[in-house]
């Protein structure tokens, strides 16, 4: 009796808490609500059929509970329960697939009118393509791909030199205009998911796949991979924005074309070199860094980083945060140059710049040594993207960290660790970094991983040079505890 009371207790609070939890779908904002209806349909037949099974377990329970003056009867067949039970079985199963195959059905036609995008998945980031007046996108190809063509087009493709390239997460769309989305991966399989509009496709490396939707609905909504595609995974994130008419024509309008990124002069040094001038005051002659203007080392950085950090300094990407009281001062030098040709002129000068490093001395044992070999098992997280010598990457957007001062990669990791540094929308880099960093559990861990990058020299730079000064500050100086718990100063 008590069991067949648990088994309707527990059907009971399964029911009420479908009908009155929290978790649930969010609101659609394409027009797949079809999608929606058949999640309900299934929901109520699977309901349905989950509380009749119980009700008769619960019965079965009740009505035939042991009785020592009672036998129970061996009844090995009963066809006409079987037929039935088959009958009703298939009628079930063909009310749950019927509503599913129609809607797969209109979502695998694209309609006539859809306007079409492309998405391109990497480790760990999100871009994007358009075609151009000729409506149509040119050939791609891997093997193409270099830091000056990301997306690998054919330049001899003429189809591809007016295709509107976007190497950001953020994607624009217009309201309520159909669009085809063509997905490719660039490296391993991946997943395009955008809840609200109740999409979801794979990215296989080697094939292009495809959806389509109609946004109805105004705002900023999150793009997520489904797909397990490496260590930070859970850091690829994009976002697709629905704008009006006015707001979609004004943000393309910003976008370049393959061409005319083909086309885009390089910098030049000369005036780049005289640009310096305001910064060596600070970062120095060769972009070697200050830690008493508390200045970075520049100098080994490439160009693309340096651009977009400057460019996040002159948005308020970066810099805007109350507690970045050295981002707030870049974010005012960064807007001392006047357009994007003063940003490439100066960065080119950077970028052209000996890379420069400087080396600890060498630590055999002991708890430095200790110290080292816990941050190089830190460092494996971080390595999937910056590099095994923290070489910098530029296919997964991760900047150089060997060579740079340790004080500084502290004050990062600090930053990032505390949202001073990432948070803002449009940084979806630093949002990546953000929830990196917290992996670092405490302070201990972070000063351990910063201690191996010291250490660390891409075998790539052949040109480094030793510092003839003490090595790198705050982290070659540390107070550590002897084995008697007394404290002393340890240089490395």
């Amino acid at each position: 009796m008590a069991i067949a009371v648990v088994i309707l207790l527990l059907v009971l609070v399964s029911v009420v808490f479908h009908f009155a939890s929290p978790w649930w779908f969010t609101p659609i904002a394409s027009n797949w609500t079809a999608i929606d209806d058949t999640i309900t349909i299934t929901f109520w037949i699977t309901g349905i059929v989950f509380i009749a099974v119980n009700g008769f377990l619960a019965y079965c329970v009740f009505r035939f509970r042991f009785d020592k003056n009672k036998r129970a009867d061996y009844e090995p067949e009963n066809k006409k329960l079987e037929v039935w039970l088959t009958v009703f079985t298939t009628i079930g199963v063909a009310a749950m697939l019927a509503p599913g195959l129609i809607v797969w059905g209109d979502f695998v036609t694209v309609p006539d009118n859809a306007e079409t995008f492309e998405v391109v998945g990497q480790q760990w980031h999100w871009s994007y393509r358009l075609p151009g007046k000729d409506g149509v996108l040119g050939q791609s190809a891997v093997d193409l791909m270099d830091e000056k063509n990301p997306f690998g087009l054919n330049p001899d493709d003429i189809n591809a030199q007016d295709d509107i390239l976007i190497p950001s997460n953020v994607m624009h769309i217009l309201l309520d205009q159909p669009v085809k989305v063509l997905m490719r991966s660039k490296d391993v399989l991946h997943n395009f998911a955008v809840p609200q509009f109740r999409v979801k496709m794979d990215l296989v490396p080697g094939i292009e796949t495809y959806l389509w939707f109609t946004p109805t609905r105004l705002g900023r909504f999150e793009m997520l991979c489904e797909e397990l595609c490496g260590m930070a995974h859970y850091t690829m994130r994009g976002q697709i924005v629905v704008d009006t008419a006015q707001d979609y024509q004004a943000w393309l309008d910003k976008q370049l074309t393959f061409r005319e990124s083909l086309d885009a002069p390089a910098g030049d040094l000369q005036l780049g070199q005289n640009l310096y001038a305001s910064c060596a005051v600070c970062h120095g002659n060769k972009a070697q860094g200050n830690e008493t203007l508390n200045a970075p080392m520049l100098a080994g950085q490439p160009a693309w980083y340096l651009t977009r950090q400057l460019n996040y300094y002159k948005s308020q990407v970066r810099g805007s945060h109350q507690q970045d009281i050295y981002g707030q001062q870049m974010a005012a030098m960064a807007n001392t140059l006047v357009d994007a040709k003063a940003v490439k002129d100066v960065t080119a000068y950077i970028a052209s710049l000996p890379a420069l490093a400087i080396f600890p001395a060498a630590v055999n044992n002991g708890p430095l040594a200790r110290s080292i070999e816990s941050g190089q098992r830190l460092f494996t997280n971080c390595a999937y993207c910056h590099g095994d010598k923290a070489e910098g990457k530029f296919a997964l957007n991760a900047p150089r960290l060997a060579g740079q001062h340790a004080w500084y990669l502290k004050r990062q990791l600090q930053n990032y660790r505390a949202s001073i540094r990432g948070a803002h929308r449009e940084d979806l880099y630093g949002t990546q970094m953000i929830m990196m960093s917290r992996l670092l559990q405490n302070e201990q861990a972070i000063d351990d991983v910063i201690a191996y990058i010291t250490r660390l020299k891409p075998a790539s730079d052949a040109g480094y040079h030793q510092s003839a000064s003490r090595a790198v500050r705050g982290i070659e100086f540390r107070i550590i505890k002897d084995q008697s718990h007394n404290t002393q100063e340890v240089s490395r």
